[in-house]
């Protein structure tokens, strides 16, 4: 698989190898943690990207319209009023069992989300309300000042049931789309790769779901989804590679956190340093997250992607400046992963040019690591989470290294006061016999 513009024909992987050093451990499979050269003060990062926080206060308006629906037609949201939130969790057991590293650990639960029980429940449901609000407003049944509960009565479906939707995944956006979707009535089809577990595929079907399956990764699940909806003038394709909208839906979450740290009397300041461990995919959930972050806090905060090591497609894009132009495949590496949640082989062009300037560096880490982690977070705290919602969790360990170290020194930052969220991003929808075989591999290691 060759990339777009075929870069790799300028320079051989030994090239690449002797030109960035980095790409070379990237290529061996070796975990690696890598610094930001890019990184650029918040407030220019974020004066040269293509939304502004009135779009991200947009987007909360917007799914503060759909609460009473969300409420009404899934009850594991009515105890939050139709908010999709998940908790920020304290983990002082794990970071013990982490090692002796200054600042507080905390486990953002993305992994509990309700709905579809991963961070894709932020992005993929708010794009499908943001599609069903256009169309229902279109068509003069919906007005912005109406109670959305509206929208579970037969007429709305039967409206949403002239129009379809199509999808790419690797599995959890799958499920948030085709969920929501189906609930509107939607005809919904979700294209999956390989590396998509059964039992995701199995749910979808149970709901009325279209689900088909490809032998090869994600990007050919992506491209099939788009042929469908090109052929298609009632389809709308979901772009996780390009959506401004599936960014946005993400961005949502920073003020959400925000919220949680001031409740539980948490300061992010010049002398409180806040660093955020986020697991990376195509780049639309955490970039998304990560802007909203820097919008709120600007230097404070410090956004780091975390990536498997057969499957590093943001890392490289950022490290090479040629993001969709190259694919791990390029490069020799397979993009097989047990974290089949970030399963993917070539980055978003648009997630990363807008995070360049605004994360502060990326890491990679191995399966082997991640099922380890797993059994040890069910251990010392109970959470059960997928292999890929681990990444985030060795990330503060990085900052004690030669090169965290040197990057805490040029900030001028405080450790004794940090704080540090590791995004669990899915997991609680993991059935009990598969996630016991998670734990058992992790267990053999």
């Amino acid at each position: 698989m060759k990339g777009r513009n075929d870069p790799m024909m300028s320079k051989t992987p030994a090239q690449w190898r002797q030109e960035l050093p980095v790409v070379g451990q990237l290529m061996d499979l070796a975990e690696t943690f890598w610094i930001n050269p890019g990184l650029r003060s918040g407030t220019a990062a974020l004066a040269d990207c293509p939304l502004t926080a009135e779009d991200v206060a947009d987007a909360e308006a917007r799914l503060r319209r759909f609460a009473p629906y969300l409420a009404a037609v899934f009850p594991d949201t009515a105890p939050t009023g139709g908010i999709i939130e998940s908790p920020l969790t304290p983990i002082p057991a794990m970071q013990k069992h982490l090692g002796d590293f200054p600042g507080q650990l905390l486990l953002k639960q993305d992994s509990h989300l309700p709905i579809s029980g991963s961070i894709k429940a932020r992005g993929g449901i708010y794009e499908i309300l943001h599609l069903a609000e256009d169309i229902a407003v279109r068509e003069g049944m919906l007005s912005l000042s109406d109670d959305y509960s509206v929208l579970a009565k037969p007429e709305f479906r039967a409206l949403f049931g002239k129009y379809a939707v199509a999808v790419g995944s690797t599995g959890n956006l799958g499920l948030s789309i085709g969920i929501m979707s189906a609930q509107l009535g939607f005809k919904v089809t979700v294209h999956m790769s390989a590396d998509a577990r059964q039992w995701k595929k199995d749910m979808l079907r149970s709901k009325g779901v279209t689900v088909v399956e490809y032998a090869d990764d994600y990007s050919k699940a992506v491209a099939e989804g788009r042929r469908q909806a090109e052929a298609d003038p009632m389809c709308h394709f979901v772009d996780d590679e390009n959506s401004k909208t599936l960014f946005l839906g993400y961005a949502v979450a920073a003020g959400r956190v925000a919220g949680q740290l001031k409740d539980k009397g948490i300061t992010v300041d010049g002398d409180h340093p806040l660093f955020v461990y986020l697991p990376c995919g195509v780049g639309g959930g955490p970039g998304g997250v990560a802007f909203g972050l820097k919008l709120l806090y600007g230097d404070n905060v410090h956004c780091f992607f975390a990536e498997p090591t057969h499957a590093p497609c943001m890392t490289l894009g950022l490290v090479t400046g040629l993001h969709d132009e190259i694919c791990v495949q390029d490069f020799g590496i397979d993009n097989h992963t047990a974290a089949d949640g970030l399963a993917v082989g070539r980055p978003s062009r648009f997630v990363g040019r807008a995070v360049a300037p605004l994360l502060s560096g990326a890491y990679t880490v191995t399966d082997e690591r991640l099922y380890r982690l797993l059994k040890d977070m069910a251990d010392t705290e109970n959470i059960r989470l997928e292999p890929s919602a681990l990444a985030g969790v060795p990330g503060m360990g990085h900052l004690c290294s030669e090169e965290g170290a040197a990057y805490v020194r040029s900030h001028s930052l405080n450790m004794s006061n940090a704080t540090h969220i590791a995004w669990a991003t899915g997991g609680s929808m993991v059935p009990p016999d598969i996630w016991q075989d998670y734990y058992n591999k992790g267990s053999a290691l």
